[in-house]
């Protein structure tokens, strides 16, 4: 799945790269951990990104664009040395991504400086959207958003008492199980916590905490390699407090990696919209054309890693040809995305803060609904 695409820039002037007036070929890129542990996230907006262009190069436009792949493996420093290679010797003139919030704290400010716009499909850290950057963009809402609907919808639905906020060591993890307890003790529920390390193969010590403090909700940061494991051995343990996640674990490698059994009845919030069997005209289209180029249903931010692509090509298809161009562009977008409705506040994040929950059933995922509209079935 994870297919590079292997396309060669050109220099700037008409053959491509960074463009420049006249320029009749673009080059822009996508960014993520296409090859490491959470390639699920990453490969669906990558493909979503891809399936945009193909569609907007087919429409024969004044500027053709190409797209490249770049593999992070999920690290911060591979991303720096991905992206000075995209900027240096690619001329990208536009990023997709980073996907995650570590690596696009370590790369942005090299984008800054080199005044190359990005659009993230699925970074969620808050405070990356208080960092100044002025060619920053993302078209998700961000962990100030999602902690609290998903503990809002939980208090609404499960009324719980005492909630156990485990994570990872990872500042995506940590960030949202804090941001989940913080409104859950401003609501009176007695909160515990631990964080562990996501490579570590005994967890014991924190199952044991969690079997002590007996909570009646457990929310795991993080992504869904470490929260899948976690869940195997709390399971295992016979701790059968309902258990939630955030966006890094909507995915089916999460029952994967905790057990069919185990994972029934998890919740998981997202500020994306995933197609699971939609029959919404939009994501159906979308759904439908994703499965024929690529022979498996989009999942986690398919949609998002679409819209992010489609943000940057309507810019070059209104006549941007320079990094700078497209990124003026994009402080005016807004068009209704597969995902939502893509506008832009002026520090780059996305207007809207509409959050998603959805439930694991025997296996499968699907979308209860809005966060603060729907019902824990």
């Amino acid at each position: 799945m994870a297919i590079s695409l292997g396309l060669a820039a050109c220099g700037g002037g008409s053959g491509g790269g960074k463009g420049g007036e006249g320029a009749t070929e673009l080059t822009i890129g996508v960014m993520g951990d296409l090859t490491g542990p959470d390639r699920a996230l990453v490969i669906p907006p990558a493909n979503g990104a891809e399936l945009a262009v193909e569609e907007y190069n087919k429409k024969n436009p004044k500027v053709k664009v190409k797209l490249k792949r770049y593999d992070t493996q999920g690290k911060a420093e591979q991303a720096v040395n991905q992206v000075n290679q995209a900027i240096k010797k690619d001329k990208i003139a536009a990023l997709i991504g980073p996907a995650f919030s570590s690596e696009s704290r370590a790369v942005n400010p090299i984008l800054q400086t080199n005044k190359i716009p990005s659009v993230t499909p699925s970074a969620t850290a808050t405070d990356l959207g208080k960092s100044g950057w002025k060619y920053w963009h993302r078209v998700v809402a961000n962990d100030d958003a999602q902690g609290p609907q998903l503990a809002e919808f939980v208090l609404r639905t499960a009324q719980p008492k005492k909630a156990f906020m485990l994570s990872d060591q990872g500042e995506y993890g940590v960030g949202l199980a804090k941001s989940v307890g913080d409104t859950m003790k401003a609501k009176g529920v007695q909160i515990a916590e631990d964080k562990v390390d996501a490579q570590a193969s005994d967890v014991s010590s924190t199952v044991a905490k969690i079997k002590s403090f007996q909570p009646d909700f457990i929310f795991a940061g993080g992504y869904y390699s470490f929260t899948g494991k976690m869940l195997k051995q709390i399971r295992d343990a016979g701790i059968t407090a309902l258990y939630a996640s955030g966006d890094g674990s909507v995915d089916p490698a999460l029952v994967d990696a905790a057990g069919k059994e185990q994972a029934d009845n998890v919740v998981l919030s997202c500020a994306c919209k995933i197609p699971f069997k939609s029959t919404a005209t939009e994501l159906k289209t979308f759904a439908d054309a994703y499965k024929a180029k690529w022979n498996t249903d989009p999942l986690i931010y398919g949609t998002e890693g679409y819209d992010a692509a489609n943000a940057i090509l309507k810019a070059i298809e209104a006549g941007a040809t320079t990094s700078e161009q497209i990124n003026e562009k994009l402080k005016a977008t807004d068009f209704a995305g597969v995902s939502k409705q893509i506008k832009f506040q002026e520090n780059g994040e996305i207007a809207t803060s509409l959050i998603y929950v959805y439930k694991v059933t025997k296996g499968e995922i699907s979308l209860l609904g809005e966060a603060d509209k729907a019902a824990l079935q």
